[in-house]
This record gives C-alpha cells, sequence and structure tokens, in this order.
C-alpha cells in the first residue's frame, strides 16, 4: 500500500509541474503571435515589447496598474482593485487563454492608448512577457 501511494504522490506531483508549466502559456501566446504575423505583423521584439509596456501616453502607460515589475503585484488605479503579476515565471496561469489575453489588449489597449493596439504592438508585448 505505501508503494501505491508514493507513486500516487509522484504522478500528482510530476501532473502539477505540467500544469503549471510556463509551456502553457507558450502555446496561447505562439497561437496568438501567429495569428498576429497574418494580420500584417513583423517578426516580434522583445525590446520592442518592453519599451510599448513602459511608454506613457497622456499620463499613462501599462505600468500604471501593472506596476514597474511584471513579477509584482500592480493595482487598477481608479478601482483600486489589485492586479495578480503579468508574469508567466511567477503567475502561471497568465498568456494561458487566447480568448482572455485578448479581451485585456482589447480593454487596456483602449485604456492606456486611447485605441486599440495594432497586432505588432500585441506580439511584441508577448514576446517581451512570455521572457519575463
Amino acid at each position: 500500500m505505501k508503494i501505491h501511494s508514493k507513486i500516487t504522490c509522484v504522478i500528482c506531483l510530476l501532473l502539477a509541474l505540467f500544469i503549471s508549466s510556463p509551456g502553457i502559456a507558450s502555446d496561447a501566446t505562439d497561437r496568438l503571435q501567429e495569428s498576429y504575423l497574418k494580420d500584417g505583423a513583423s517578426s516580434f521584439s522583445a525590446q520592442s515589447g518592453a519599451l510599448r509596456w513602459k511608454k506613457e501616453i497622456n499620463g499613462r502607460s501599462c505600468t500604471t496598474c501593472h506596476s514597474s515589475s511584471v513579477k509584482n503585484k500592480g493595482q487598477h488605479k481608479r478601482t483600486g482593485k489589485i492586479i495578480l503579476p503579468m508574469a508567466p515565471s511567477v503567475n502561471s496561469k497568465r498568456l494561458t487563454r487566447d480568448k482572455n489575453v485578448e479581451k485585456w489588449f482589447l480593454r487596456n489597449c483602449k485604456w492606456t492608448y486611447g485605441r486599440t493596439c495594432t497586432p505588432q504592438e500585441k506580439g511584441d508585448i508577448l514576446e517581451w512577457l512570455k521572457q519575463q
């Protein structure tokens, strides 16, 4: 019985590691970036993504709510709601669902930039975020 219990524990541990692995986020970001390329974007740059993340427009940038480090919690400036870290290395649930990523790009780009983000901008930001 003890051997069976140990095997079950090992299987559970491996499953937990697989579920929380950054590879899951990578699959979603890879799919999205592929769609952005089809929509006219060119190769993506993590350096450009970092600059876009920090770029201030009309007194706002992504760091306004998400903090200067995507590995830390942020706070929505209007509602005060805590925003969990954006970095997939710290928050395994980040960037895992295409639909959620697109929803938040739509909302946050409009709030921050006053417009929707281009496929290039979204792809660059994802390229940078997935390296964090």
